[in-house]
């Protein structure tokens, strides 16, 4: 009897050798050919394993190939949508970088008075018929009073020079420089406005940028806020 002999003394087959014969077929990269692959692969399947005595329809076959067309859609669209955001976080940041150094009005009600001199705002979501603003301490005195009167929608600046009022409508002296709070309360006619926002003033001072948080501002005394967080750039 004829015997055959491997051409390696250990009898083993090279690894090397079984990779150039059967070459392993590549993953497909692209989310969108991965899926259609799959979808293929399995309807396939299915045709070769159906009964031949109840073979599937034209109809099943068809709405099997409409839902692959909507999902190879889908998943495309979503391809593309983030391409966009990917494009529009780009545009943002580099929107951002140009507010560095400038001062922003963002929701808040601390007042940083330095020098005498101190700028908050206030936003109304809808006009009202008197405004008023109450500077306090951090203890909670309140220690200046501003009457705004009528004011339209819309986003407004305001100052404070450190002044606190007196006895009898005089001026009392002069707050020292340091943290303060305010609230603002707005009115029409006998009902109080619950969209009118009280706005802290701070300088930007860096941005930030990452895929899931998107584009942030850093503010000292403010903190880190959103783009859509700031109400007017002064």
């Amino acid at each position: 009897m004829a015997t055959i002999t491997s051409s390696s003394s250990t009898g083993a087959v090279d690894p090397a050798l079984l990779a150039t014969m059967n070459p392993q077929k590549q993953a497909a990269t692209d989310s969108v050919q991965a899926d259609t692959d799959k979808f293929m692969t399995l309807l396939v399947t299915q045709l070769k394993n159906q009964d031949p005595l109840n073979p599937l329809d034209n109809a099943q076959v068809t709405s099997q190939l409409a839902q692959l067309s909507t999902v190879t859609g889908i998943n495309k669209l979503n391809e593309t949508l983030n391409t966009l955001k990917s494009s529009y976080q780009s545009s943002e940041a580099l929107q951002a970088t140009s507010m560095i150094g400038h001062g922003v009005l963002t929701p808040g009600d601390g007042v940083k008075l330095k020098d005498s001199q101190a700028i908050f705002g206030v936003d109304l979501a809808t006009a009202a018929d008197d405004v008023k603003v109450t500077v306090f301490s951090p203890a909670g005195q309140a220690l200046y009073s501003m009457d705004l009167g009528a004011k339209p929608a819309g986003t407004m600046a305001l100052t404070w020079d450190g002044t606190t009022d007196g006895v009898d409508g005089a001026k009392g002296p002069l707050a020292k420089d340091g943290n303060y709070y305010f609230k603002v309360e707005a009115v029409r006619g006998q009902t109080t406005l619950k969209d009118a926002t009280a706005l802290s003033f701070g300088q930007v001072q860096s941005v930030t940028t990452n895929a899931t948080d998107g584009v942030k501002l850093t503010v000292p005394g403010v903190g880190v806020i959103k783009m859509s967080d700031v109400k007017q750039i002064l």
